[in-house]
């Protein structure tokens, strides 16, 4: 019987016995991203805790607030100040909430330790917990788009303004997640990052007005990332504005600040 030869990539090669000799390898970079991503990505889906922190209670407080008169939310229909500050505690309670959590509790029990040491690279794997983040993001908007639009949400402004707002928002909470699991405990992480979830939800111009708040306080909070975001999509969602450059600005400082920290700062173990 002649000799057969492999044509398969990374599965052996013949020794010209007929036999085949092992030839172990790593699959290509992006394959691994890809297979990484999925993996965070159900787990996340799968997660009870983190479901009820990234789609129930936001789903929760939209129908709420927009049903029963609690807060004052100024002229015209609350559903239209309520909706951009919901997605914008979605992209929070995710990016930073859910990511430092679970983050948090995986450098605990040595999961970082043992991928890090596996052949997807370190950046490969944040790279993949990014990805996850975003693919959840997507549908968390999805979901929160559809019930404002049933309870009459009548969005305005550009598309375009909307998605660089949204990344730019990702991009500065999950540098603040990753910083904070990366450096503190998990018990830690978890109590802090549900404390700030609770304190930005009524400080950072979700729910309530910032006007409600005296002016010196107004000032601080007006530069936290919540509340950059959700008055930037409200000010594209509600007013038909054009980009809101400052808010924009404000993101994108934080941004840079998170992830330069939590790649200075981050231990593996």
């Amino acid at each position: 019987m002649s000799a057969r030869t492999s044509t398969g990539t990374g599965t052996g090669t013949d020794t010209g016995t007929g036999r085949y000799a092992p030839k172990p390898g790593a699959a290509p970079v992006g394959r691994m991203i890809a297979a990484q991503a999925a993996l965070e990505t159900r787990m996340l889906l799968r997660n009870g805790e983190q479901l009820l922190l990234t789609v129930v209670i936001p789903s929760l407080l939209l129908v709420l607030f927009s049903t029963v008169d609690i807060v004052d939310t100024g002229s015209g229909a609350a559903v239209d100040f309520l909706a951009p500050g919901v997605l914008a505690l979605a992209v929070m309670s995710t990016a930073f909430t859910g990511q430092a959590i679970a983050t948090g509790f995986e450098r605990r029990y040595g999961v970082l330790k043992r991928l890090g040491a596996s052949p997807l690279p370190r950046w490969g794997l944040m790279t993949a917990k990014t990805l996850s983040v975003l693919v959840t993001e997507v549908l968390q908007i999805a979901l929160l788009t559809g019930i404002a639009l049933a309870l009459g949400w009548s969005p305005d402004g550009g598309a375009g303004s909307v998605l660089l707002l949204l990344v730019a928002g990702t991009a500065a909470f999950s540098g603040l997640g990753l910083l904070m699991a990366g450096t503190l405990k998990a018990e830690a992480t978890l109590a802090a990052a549900n404390l700030v979830f609770l304190l930005l939800l009524v400080g950072g111009g979700v729910v309530v007005p910032l006007d409600k708040f005296p002016d010196a306080a107004r000032a601080v909070l007006e530069l936290l990332p919540i509340s950059a975001l959700s008055g930037g999509l409200r000010d594209v969602l509600q007013d038909g504005a054009g980009m809101p450059w400052g808010d924009l600005g404000i993101l994108t400082v934080w941004a840079a600040a998170g992830l330069g920290a939590a790649a200075r700062f981050f231990r593996w173990e």
